[in-house]
């Protein structure tokens, strides 16, 4: 069952918020408000994983221009994230907070949990009211491009103000939006 237009459930947790160097308690009302990325990731200090959060980092101001913030979470605990960022050369570099998912919570609300309990490659958009919006799940082995959030994220933002719109495919700001009805029915 897929969580897209599903309100996130409730939640608290520790992280690591790099910019302050400092564990704070997140729970699911940091997450309303405004828009939120939410990427889940496998493991901290392992191959895949740290390319994705430092391309997310590189796509950091750009998401928080458009009134959004960005946590990432995995299974590790709090206490590892400090580790892994004070002793990664890419992990270094990340500035928005760290999620520990330790007891496995988060990941099973989700529905990102693996077998092998870890948290699978998830990324999911969420709305100010606390809805998921969009979500993305890949294998293992297949890293994520972060920049392709922007857009996502801007299409959300534009259907969200403008009820009754659609955006088609391949669809930039200030783009060309559809208006579903009778007149449209086999002429796209």
């Amino acid at each position: 069952m897929s969580l897209v237009g599903k309100e996130i459930q409730e939640f608290t947790a520790q992280a690591y918020n790099p910019s302050t160097e400092e564990f704070v308690t997140v729970t699911d009302k940091d997450l309303r408000g405004k828009w939120s990325v939410v990427m889940f990731y496998p493991a901290d200090f392992s191959f895949v994983c740290p390319t994705e959060l430092e391309d997310l980092q590189q796509q950091y101001e750009k998401l928080k221009s458009l009134d959004t913030e960005v946590y990432s979470v995995s299974t590790d605990t709090h206490f590892v994230h400090k580790a892994w960022h004070d002793h990664s050369e890419k992990i270094s570099k990340i500035t928005f907070k760290m999620i520990g998912d330790p007891s496995h919570v988060i990941s099973e609300q989700f529905d990102i949990l693996g077998e092998d309990g870890l948290s699978q490659r998830g990324t999911f958009i969420i709305d100010p009211d606390g809805v998921v919006q969009a979500l993305e799940i890949n294998a293992d082995g297949i890293g994520r491009d972060a920049s392709v959030l922007i857009d996502k994220i801007r299409a959300a933002q534009y259907i969200r103000k403008n009820p009754g719109e659609v955006c088609p495919a391949k669809w930039k700001e200030s783009g060309e939006t559809l208006t579903p009805g009778l007149d449209l029915v086999g002429k796209i």
